[in-house]
């Protein structure tokens, strides 16, 4: 029986192109003003000296790190030190209303219906925790953040690995074959799955769909899933 839901974000309840043409596109316009800015803030130094880390240069320049930091925004790289950062500036993006969060309809009634069925929402992405709740609290819904119990980013591990799974399962009171993990990248799936976790994908936007995981392609199609 599941009792809590996973939910990846990208792709699965938010189509990719919000991220890939509204945030990925203001993080690139905004980063070397705001880090210029910022650069002395304990929160982005800090950021800023694991970008160095990552380079393995501590001296690097401010010049550098910029750089190193919009090559990986160009590359899509999954760093956590420039999610972290990304997060920060999409902050200004939501407060001075420069867009909202967009959600799929479909996955704000699935996840309204679960919530109030009394599944426990979790969320886990490769956006920072920062950047999840930012979508959330500034939603084209409002404020969802109440519905979801806790969030995952790559702090835990990469995605694709099953040993990101097992470490959020340890910090859940469920035991990972009551949980379900939604998304729809393959390679998530059959992570979460080695885990022991339900699967299902969302098959949205001509992904690429695989035979081991149930799928569907919205949310108004999940209770056909009933025997998950």
């Amino acid at each position: 029986m599941i009792k809590a839901i996973l939910t990846d974000i990208e792709g699965t309840i938010t189509r990719i192109s919000f991220v890939k043409e509204v945030l990925f596109p203001y993080a690139a316009n905004n980063l070397t003003d705001f880090v210029t800015q910022y650069a002395q803030q304990p929160e982005v130094s800090t950021q800023l000296d694991a970008v160095r880390a990552e380079l393995g240069d501590p001296h690097a320049t401010l010049d550098q790190v910029i750089q190193a930091l919009l090559n990986w925004i160009a590359e899509d790289k999954k760093i956590t030190p420039l999610k972290q950062l990304q997060g920060m500036i999409w902050q200004h993006g939501y407060q001075n209303g420069d867009f909202t969060g967009h959600i799929y309809p479909d996955a704000y009634q699935f996840l309204c219906t679960e919530h109030d069925a009394g599944k426990a929402l979790y969320v886990y992405s490769s956006g920072s925790v920062q950047a999840q709740q930012l979508l959330f609290a500034h939603s084209d819904y409002g404020d969802m953040r109440p519905m979801f119990s806790g969030y995952f980013d790559t702090r835990v591990g990469a995605k694709q690995q099953p040993e990101a799974y097992q470490t959020i399962v340890s910090q859940l009171s469920f035991a990972a074959h009551e949980i379900l993990f939604l998304s729809d990248v393959v390679a998530e799936l059959d992570a979460a799955k080695a885990a022991g976790m339900q699967t299902l994908q969302l098959w949205r936007d001509a992904q690429p769909r695989a035979q081991q995981h149930k799928y569907i392609e919205d949310f108004s199609q999940y209770h056909a899933q009933e025997s998950l």
